[in-house]
């Protein structure tokens, strides 16, 4: 035990050490914020407003569409030809033209360009013309505009959860994102620290190193000191991107509560409201959306969240990593490692596939089943414990992890103790359980 600890020990010390690993674990959630910050910037800036002209021979629709972030709408008056003539001149994105029986013949509207309109904006003004031949017809079957206006109604529905516990606010959105967001991390870091640790493995036989190491140790100590060194080294990684990641969120809150409250402040004196107790409903009413989310969050189960997190990226990590190291073991370079990687991925990668549909159903037998598997369990089942999942489940499933786990390290370890000190010979799957079963 106390050779296994050394391993554990090397292993760690060394990647936490190393300056690559302290740049991106300070970095890496500033950069990914900063990404996504640009895209959402980009996103936003790109939107250009455009230009329509409408042409409108029935007369019902000038000045009744609204214009608004994308689209805003001229009415010039004239005939169709000379708009089609000019109006790329007059800086038009597009042309609509309007026949006096679009009532009854909707599908005659016709959209003119310079090049292809897009799908956003062609959407928008169908949708626009749309909606006012509803109003139209509404009104001309007695219905006042008044009364389209009042049944119009926005519903935002409050989610609750019944248990024997009692009563307990939840929400979908914040659920199906935190879900989402774990089993991604989970997948990931099962790529990363796993490749890590086959490339580790293959480091080391190929320069000689094992050689030397395993004259003090024995090839499991070895490989499992290995594994559990980088489950350590990405168990920190993750801990403190939590904390940055959470800090991050906090100063972001903050700001954009500041600038909320101002732009609030200033709406307030433009539209006549005295006092500041008017500015606090207006905030009150409208919330920045990093509250909104962080009020959502609130609703979850955090600590249940994080433990069956901190187990299932554990469990996962562990049981792909021992195949992950016997691959290393196995070959003697790099591109020989691709023809077994496929069948260990598989089972991942599909896993990623059925946490879609869990996020779907969480409660149905897919789900079920797959959230049980070792192999895809700690994706599925990170995806469902959100959404609240019977205690047996969650016991069942934990259980089958280690065992999945002890399995596959102890068939690791019977490839390992044999491969490490095998070279230039090409390895086959036929020969690979040849080696499970050697004795010695």
């Amino acid at each position: 035990m106390h050779t296994i600890f050394l391993i554990i020990k090397r292993e760690y010390l060394v990647r936490v050490r190393k300056r690559s690993f302290i740049v991106m674990t300070i970095l890496g959630p500033v950069l990914i914020f900063g990404f996504y910050a640009i895209i959402g910037w980009a996103a936003v800036s790109s939107i250009n407003q455009k230009k329509v002209a409408v042409v409108d021979e029935s007369g019902r629709f000038v000045n009744k569409f609204k214009a608004d972030n994308e689209t805003v709408f001229s009415y010039p008056k004239q005939s169709l030809t000379d708009a089609k003539k000019s109006f790329v001149k007059q800086g038009y994105d597009a042309l609509v033209f309007i026949p006096k029986d679009v009532i009854e013949y909707p599908k005659t509207v016709q959209i003119f360009a310079e090049k292809s309109v897009s799908l956003a904006l062609q959407s928008n003004i169908e949708r626009a013309i749309g909606k006012e031949i509803e109003t139209i017809k509404l009104e001309q079957a007695g219905i006042t505009q008044k009364v389209i206006e009042d049944a119009k109604v926005n519903v935002d529905a409050q989610t609750i959860s019944l248990s024997d516990a009692g009563e307990k606010s939840s929400n979908g959105i914040a659920t199906t994102i935190i879900s989402g967001f774990c089993a991604l991390l989970i997948y990931i870091s099962v790529l990363i620290y796993g490749t890590q640790v086959m490339r580790g493995v293959m480091e080391e036989k190929t320069n000689r190193i094992v050689e030397v190491i395993i004259s003090s140790v024995k090839p499991f100590q070895l490989m499992l000191g290995k594994i559990i060194g980088v489950a350590l080294v990405g168990l920190t990684q993750f801990l403190l991107w939590i904390a940055l990641t959470t800090g991050l969120i906090t100063v972001g809150s903050s700001i954009l509560g500041q600038k909320e409250a101002a732009k609030t402040a200033v709406s307030a004196r433009v539209n006549g409201m005295p006092g500041q107790q008017e500015v606090q409903q207006k905030m009150a009413k409208d919330k920045n959306p990093v509250a909104s989310i962080m009020k959502a969050v609130e609703t979850l189960n955090i600590p249940l969240i994080i433990s069956c997190f901190l187990f299932y990226f554990l469990g996962g990590y562990l049981l792909y990593s021992a195949l992950f190291g016997a691959i290393g073991a196995a070959v003697d370079s790099e591109t020989e490692t691709q023809q077994f990687m496929f069948p260990i991925m598989m089972p991942i990668i599909a896993a990623i596939a059925f946490a879609q549909i869990a996020v779907r159903d969480p409660d149905g037998p897919l789900a079920f089943w797959t959230s049980i598997i070792p192999f895809t369990s700690p994706v599925v089942m990170m995806v469902r414990v959100p959404f609240g999942v019977p205690v047996w489940q969650l016991v069942l499933s934990m259980g089958l992890l280690v065992l999945g786990f002890l399995g596959t390290t102890w068939i690791a370890a019977r490839i390992y103790r044999v491969g490490i000190l095998m070279y230039g010979k090409k390895v086959s799957f036929r020969e690979l359980s040849k080696w499970v079963f050697y004795k010695g």
